[in-house]
C-alpha cells in the first residue's frame, strides 16, 4: 500500500477536530487512532471499550493494556504510546505514515528514533465539503445559538434605561458580562456549550473579537457574537446580530443598511466554482463605494478589515476563508459563514452573520433569525 494509505492521530477527540471526525466519538485523553491497509483501528483505555464498539463501529478497537502487556513479555520497560505505536505498525509491515500538522513535536521525535517516519499534511480535506448528515449537525448548532440570541434580545427588550445611558434589567445594571451569561446558559439547557460569546457595546464593538465589558448603553450599537458547540455532535453554529436598545443616531442606521446590503450582495456572488477572495472583494468594493473607507486612523484599523467569511464544522475557523488573500474556489457542500462589518471608533461597530450552504446555483441561508437594528 502507498505510504498515503497509512495515517496516524494521536489526539484527544474532545479539542480535536480531525479525531472526532475519524471516530465520531468523544474521548477526553489522548488516544491513537492508525488507518492502515483501509483499515480502522483506535487503541483505547480499557475503560473505553465498551463504549467505543457502540459509538465507533467503523474502527477496530485495540486494548491499551493488552498492548502494553505484550510489550512488558517482550523485556520492554518503556510503554509509552510511541513504543505502543510503532508495535501496531511493525505488525502491519508499516514504517511510515501521514500524520496532522498538529501532531505533537515531542512525539514525532520519539518515533523517528524507534524507527518510524512520519509526514505532516493537511489531514482530511474532504471536512470542506459536508454531508447532507453533517449540514443537519450545522443547522442544530444554529437553532442552539438562535436560542441564545434570542434570551440575549429579549432581556434587552424587557431592559430599563436608566442614567448615564446604562441599561438596567431586573433591578440590576445589564452588562456585558450579565447579557452573556443569560445567553450562555439558554444554550446549554439545549445540549450546547457557549465559551467567549461576543457582547460588545459602542466602541468596544470595534474590536471584532472583543467579548465585551462592562456596563450596556442605550442608543448605541450593541454586537452580539453567538458560536456554540453541540455537545453531543461537535458542530458549530455561528450568528450575529447587531442592535440598538431604543434610537439609532441616522448616521449608525446606514451603517447598519450598508453592511446588510453588504451581506445580501456576498449571498448573491456565492455559488460552486466562485473564487473566495471575489465574494470578499465584491463585499469590499461595495463599501469604498458606499464612501467606507478602511485604514489606520489614529493609530487603530477602522472600516472592513476582517474577511468576510471563513467554513464552519467542527471547527470554529475552518477552511474555506474568504478573504483579499484567500485561495480557491467554493464548492458545494461547503458550508460558510457570511459575516461583513464596519467598525469606527465615532460610532460603533456593525457586523451581521449567517451561515451559508454553497449549492451549484447559489447560497441556501441556514439561519433562520430576524435582523433588526432598533428593539
Amino acid at each position: 500500500m502507498k505510504e498515503a494509505d497509512q495515517l496516524l492521530i494521536v489526539a484527544d477527540s474532545e479539542r480535536d477536530a480531525n479525531m472526532l471526525y475519524a471516530v465520531g466519538m468523544w474521548v477526553p485523553d489522548p488516544f491513537i487512532y492508525l488507518r492502515l491497509h483501509g483499515r480502522s483501528y483506535v487503541v483505547l483505555s480499557d475503560l473505553e471499550m465498551g463504549r467505543a464498539r457502540r459509538q465507533a463501529p467503523h474502527c477496530r478497537g485495540v486494548s491499551l493494556s493488552s498492548i502494553q502487556a505484550q510489550l512488558r513479555r517482550h523485556g520492554r520497560k518503556n510503554t509509552d504510546l510511541a513504543q505502543v505505536v510503532r508495535h501496531l505498525l511493525r505488525e502491519h509491515k508499516v514504517r511510515a505514515v501521514r500524520v496532522p500538522q498538529n501532531f505533537p513535536l515531542g512525539l514525532a521525535r520519539e518515533l523517528k528514533r524507534l524507527g518510524v517516519k512520519t509526514k505532516p499534511v493537511d489531514f482530511f480535506p474532504e471536512r470542506e465539503r459536508k454531508s447532507a448528515d453533517e449540514v443537519k449537525k450545522i443547522s442544530a448548532a444554529l437553532t442552539m445559538a438562535e436560542v441564545g440570541l434570542a434570551e440575549g434580545m429579549q432581556a434587552l427588550r424587557l431592559a430599563k434605561t436608566g442614567k448615564d445611558r446604562r441599561l438596567v434589567y431586573r433591578g440590576a445594571p445589564l452588562t456585558s458580562e450579565k447579557l452573556r451569561g443569560i445567553i450562555e446558559t439558554a444554550i446549554l439547557q439545549m445540549h450546547g456549550t457557549a465559551h467567549h460569546t461576543i457582547v460588545a457595546g459602542g466602541r468596544q464593538g470595534c474590536d471584532p473579537h472583543e467579548a465585551g465589558a462592562g456596563p450596556l448603553r442605550a442608543n448605541e450599537p450593541i454586537i452580539l457574537d453567538v458560536f456554540p458547540r453541540s455537545q453531543k455532535t461537535g458542530y458549530f453554529g455561528d450568528i450575529t446580530r447587531t442592535v440598538v436598545k431604543g434610537r439609532a443616531s441616522e448616521a449608525v442606521r446606514k451603517l447598519y443598511a450598508t453592511v446588510q446590503e453588504g451581506q445580501r450582495l456576498a449571498f448573491e456572488r456565492i455559488h460552486a466554482g466562485v473564487p473566495t477572495a471575489e465574494v470578499h472583494q465584491t463585499v469590499e468594493e461595495f463599501f469604498e463605494r458606499m464612501g467606507y473607507k478602511t485604514g489606520l486612523s489614529a493609530r487603530r484599523m477602522q472600516g472592513f478589515f476582517h474577511g468576510t467569511g471563513h467554513g464552519l464544522g467542527l471547527e470554529i475557523h475552518e477552511a474555506p476563508r474568504m478573504g483579499r488573500q484567500s485561495k480557491g474556489v467554493l464548492k458545494a457542500g461547503h458550508v460558510v459563514t457570511v459575516e461583513p462589518g464596519l467598525y469606527y471608533p465615532k460610532l460603533g461597530g456593525v457586523r451581521l452573520e449567517d451561515v451559508a450552504l454553497v449549492t451549484e446555483s447559489g447560497a441556501r441561508n441556514l439561519t433562520r433569525f430576524e435582523k433588526v437594528l432598533e428593539i
